[in-house]
């Protein structure tokens, strides 16, 4: 009886733990390079690669998501860069060096932490076209570490296609796919459902599920390009 008691407790305290755990906390113990790398800045040609290959699979954090307005900052406009201070940074020191010094921000929603800015809706158009199809999408794992840095559509379906219960819709060299952005993110354990949502985050894409496939095509909707002048602002 004491015994089972102790198991119990033991239980108990565990999942308490975990359920006090922080995005914050977790991303705190990811090193963000190799020890003494001597990282002191991120820009546009570090920054991606870097954190996404920090990223490690935990119970919190699913997938770390570069959405396009984040990658427009390193890319387009090349107006991102962040120093950091920390003699061993982690991936947290990274993601709080981005968001004090350039317009990118982070918002997390469980289990997906998303680097963006104003230019980028942060949900997910989904059309459920079958529902049974949809509830093994929620129930299934993709346990397997998932990391694309720069990727096109066609390299993506390739990949997933062999990793998930449905086929994704278009097909490789489709016209339709070429006006999808380039897809930056990194994901471990995360559901099928939560894949999907990773792939249209990261190319600014909506989709539906049929029986057989999930559907992709561009989300059309558009945030507010941040103004240069706000980031020094008071």
């Amino acid at each position: 009886m004491v015994r089972l008691v102790v198991c119990a407790w033991l239980t108990t305290a565990i999942a308490t733990v975990l359920a006090q755990e922080t995005w914050q906390g977790v991303l705190g113990g990811m090193p963000l390079g190799v020890p003494q790398s001597r990282i002191t800045e991120l820009n546009r040609t570090n920054c991606v690669p870097l954190m996404l290959n920090a990223f490690r699979s935990n119970a919190v954090v699913k997938a770390l998501i570069f959405m396009p307005g984040a990658t427009d900052e390193l890319y387009f406009f090349r107006r991102a860069n962040a120093k950091l201070t920390n003699a061993n940074p982690s991936l947290l020191d990274a993601i709080v060096a981005l968001t004090n010094q350039t317009y990118i921000q982070a918002t997390f929603r469980p289990p997906l932490l998303l680097l963006h800015t104003t230019e980028d809706p942060l949900d997910v158009i989904a059309i459920i076209k079958n529902k049974s199809t949809a509830a093994r999408l929620h129930s299934e794992a993709v346990p397997d570490r998932i990391v694309f840095i720069d990727a096109d559509w066609d390299t993506v379906r390739g990949v997933l296609n062999k990793k998930l219960s449905v086929g994704l819709r278009p097909f490789a060299n489709a016209p339709d796919s070429w006006h999808f952005f380039r897809h930056n993110f990194a994901a471990g354990g995360a559901t099928g459902w939560e894949m999907l949502e990773a792939i249209a985050l990261t190319d600014k894409t909506k989709f539906s599920v049929h029986w057989l496939t999930a559907d992709f095509e561009l989300d059309r909707r558009s945030g507010v390009v941040p103004e240069v002048d706000k980031l020094s602002a008071p």
